[in-house]
């Protein structure tokens, strides 16, 4: 790929995974299905990337290494969301995480015990299917799919 495809390329995935990120708050805001802490984090990935992506469109120093921290970047989003279907399906347990409402803040036990009573969101339970997949599944494709991408890029960066 020459750095033109590339660019041109890049920006299709700018578009896409803007709205990747533009569905979520839809479904989200629109549609009325609150998300669980764990579908809060999976936007973060979203949420980099886009910054990423504008960077090397206006930076124009260290492309490939963007490139690769891209790649990075949606392997972990890939592993996030297939944690996340894997306590969908049972196979894993559900985590402090996804019922505890602020971990970065010490609690004393009564606190704990408070906010374990409280109704939150369980990352278990699926709200919101499409084409009978839950947005953790479609996050885990799409993440994988995004990786492999970004990789191809980094590797074939600057090669015509």
């Amino acid at each position: 790929m020459t750095k033109k495809i590339n660019k041109k390329f890049l920006f299709a995935l700018l578009i896409f995974i803007s709205f990747i990120l533009f569905s979520a708050f839809i479904i989200e805001y629109q549609l009325g299905h609150q998300p669980c802490k764990l579908c809060l984090y999976e936007r973060i990935p979203y949420f980099l990337s886009v910054l990423l992506i504008i960077k090397i469109f206006f930076i124009r120093i260290y492309e490939k290494e963007t490139l690769l921290i891209l790649s990075l970047v949606f392997i972990f989003s890939a592993c996030l969301a297939f944690y996340h279907f894997g306590i969908e399906q049972g196979f894993f347990n559900e985590s402090l995480a996804c019922t505890i409402e602020d971990l970065s803040k010490t609690l004393s036990k009564e606190e704990l015990l408070q906010q374990l009573k409280q109704k939150n969101i369980s990352c278990k339970n699926v709200s919101f299917r499409m084409l009978g997949l839950s947005l953790a599944a479609i996050n885990t494709i799409f993440s994988l799919i995004l990786s492999v991408i970004f990789m191809r890029m980094f590797m074939n960066y600057g090669k015509n």
